[in-house]
């Protein structure tokens, strides 16, 4: 009988006790204890085991779990007599920031405080007896929620060197999640104050902690060295396109496959490979993300089960915002070409909105990118990446993602899809003028507003349009046609259905009095430039190539067509 699924939980001690589901990952204890690095950084997406890695590694090393070999028997690790002796020997301090998720830099560092607190309420025990002297006792007793920064910073290394003189061997510090308060930081506007709260309190914990056997931090991003981790030198960063650990994270195609058998899912093997393969950790490209593999073999069907777990607000926001080069460049995507680009895998987060770059090195942390090859630049000394999305489920979040963009007007959105399609150009006008004067400065709103939100409108309009119309058009945008660039195609993939042409344009005062000389200069270009031409190539006749020109002014929309 095939063994419980038990969604949702990360501890690993309850998962091995009531025999839930596991997929063993024990051996990234051995490979990780040999490896001898001080402090390791772990950068995986949402969902992939960073959690129950962690517990894993508490409930091996810990003393509190001194004599619990029966949780590792039968295990990879359990193979080892030099692991087997080393289980429950160390004391191991746990710590996760996965919950710190304040709109504020006050309750976010409430909140540190608080599971610096909680954390020392779990040895009180040392108060007891002799071991702690009384100003030692007085400052343990003194850790809150209200406590100054100096002693947050060194809080962790004080209770580290309490332990260390208490079991006599010095301690592991496990930090989980250790960026969550940053992304939630940079969204808020509060950055730099928690960044300079953050960098003391890594530097006091990891740097310069005589106390310290090992440690690890686990994250979704590798947040700049400059930002937090200037003192860390100390620091070995394994990210995703690291071949440390690539398959002790996320799931293999052999242990997914089996897992189908297991679950007598055998004939579903290409669906699931479909849906939720594809993501990539140094040289192995066969990882799957472990969510939506356990949600599926529980609940038999597939379905976006990693993408709608979490918020991608952040995603969003930056991709909505974004000048034009970002929405041209995330069409591509959608439309599953690849992207051509150089990627520092460092993010800096109060830079993410000015820097093109950044966008996609931060998608490719999360998971939402995979690295389809790569080339070394020897002018730059730099390498390049070859992008795309990572699967369908990833392309199904997008798809949703952009259609949201349009929800405040889904109505007159959809009316505008109809009326287009129509060729109703009364209609056009009036849905077209509503959306618009809805959704302008929604994507114009980041820090550094560009002041061209006709531009970013119309780019973002037209990942609308080729989410919408998808199953009916091929959508290409900002191409070369003829004797010049068109603004956007729309090729029929039926022969029942129309061409269409579409030119968008800016009211020039200087040159158009009115909003109709815009209209009608954008209608000559397409004719002048002879954009049709790309059409009629494919066999799509003339007289069903129909062409409209878009004419803006402020928040102000014209259309006419021909």
């Amino acid at each position: 009988m095939a063994k419980t699924i038990g969604i949702g939980n990360q501890d690993y001690g309850v998962i091995r006790r009531e025999g839930y589901f596991y997929i063993d990952k024990t051996h990234f204890i051995r490979a990780w204890w040999e490896e001898g690095d001080q402090v390791t950084l772990i950068t995986r997406p949402r969902r992939f085991g960073k959690t129950l890695t962690m517990s894993m590694v508490e409930a091996f090393f810990s003393v509190r779990y001194a004599g619990r070999g029966e949780l590792f028997q039968g295990l990879k690790i359990w193979e080892s007599e030099k692991f087997r002796n080393l289980q429950g020997t160390y004391p191991v301090l746990f710590i996760s920031f996965a919950d710190v998720k304040e709109n504020s830099f006050e309750q976010a560092r409430k909140k540190i405080c608080r599971i610096v607190k909680e954390l020392y309420s779990q040895y009180r025990f040392l108060l007891d007896g002799e071991l702690l002297g009384e100003s030692e006792k007085q400052d343990f007793q003194n850790v809150s929620v209200d406590m100054e920064d100096y002693e947050v910073s060194g809080a962790i290394r004080a209770l580290a060197g309490y332990l260390f003189r208490y079991y006599g061997k010095r301690v592991i510090i496990l930090l989980d999640e250790y960026d969550t308060p940053m992304q939630e930081a940079y969204v808020n506007g509060y950055w730099e104050e928690l960044v300079s709260f953050t960098r003391n309190l890594f530097n006091a914990t990891f740097k310069t902690n005589p106390y310290l056997e090992r440690g690890i931090m686990t994250g979704i991003t590798r947040v700049s060295k400059e930002s937090i981790f200037s003192d860390l030198n100390n620091l070995e960063v394994v990210t995703t396109t690291s071949e440390k650990y690539g398959d002790c994270f996320g799931f293999t195609e052999e242990e997914v496959f089996e897992s189908l058998d297991e679950y007598g899912l055998s004939d579903r093997k290409e669906e699931v490979k479909s849906w939720y393969d594809g993501f990539t950790f140094g040289n192995r490209t066969d990882i799957y993300n472990p969510w939506s593999i356990l949600n599926y073999l529980d609940k038999r069907k597939v379905a976006p089960y990693w993408a709608n777990s979490s918020s991608n607000s952040l995603v969003g926001k930056l991709i909505r915002e974004g000048g034009k080069r970002i929405k041209q460049e995330f069409e591509e995507l959608m439309q599953g070409k690849i992207l051509e680009l150089e990627i520092d895998e460092q993010i800096v987060y109060d830079q993410l909105d000015v820097k093109r770059n950044g966008i996609w090195s931060l998608l490719l942390a999360s998971g939402y990118l995979k690295v389809a090859g790569t080339e070394f630049v020897e002018r730059t000394g730099r390498w390049n990446y070859r992008l795309s999305l990572t699967n369908r489920e990833v392309s199904l979040m997008f798809e949703t993602m952009v259609h949201e963009w349009f929800a405040r007007t889904d109505d007159d959105y959809n009316d505008f899809i109809k009326a287009l399609l129509l060729g109703d150009v009364k209609a056009m006008n009036t849905y077209m003028n509503k959306v618009a004067l809805s959704t302008f400065s929604y994507f114009d709103t980041g820090k550094n507003p560009s002041g061209e939100e006709p531009e970013r409108f119309y780019h973002g309009f037209v990942l609308g349009l080729m989410v919408e119309l998808a199953d009916r058009y091929v959508l290409t945008s900002n191409r070369e046609s003829g004797f010049g660039r068109y603004d956007v195609m729309l090729e029929p993939r039926r022969r029942e259905d129309d061409g269409i042409l579409l030119e968008f344009k800016v009211q020039d005062e200087d040159e158009e009095r009115e909003l109709w000389d815009t209209v009608k200069a954008a209608l000559d270009q397409i004719d002048r430039q002879k954009y049709e031409s790309v059409l009629t190539e494919k066999g799509v006749p003339k007289e069903k190539i129909r062409k409209y020109g878009f004419a803006f002014r402020g928040k102000t929309v014209l259309i006419g067509g021909r």
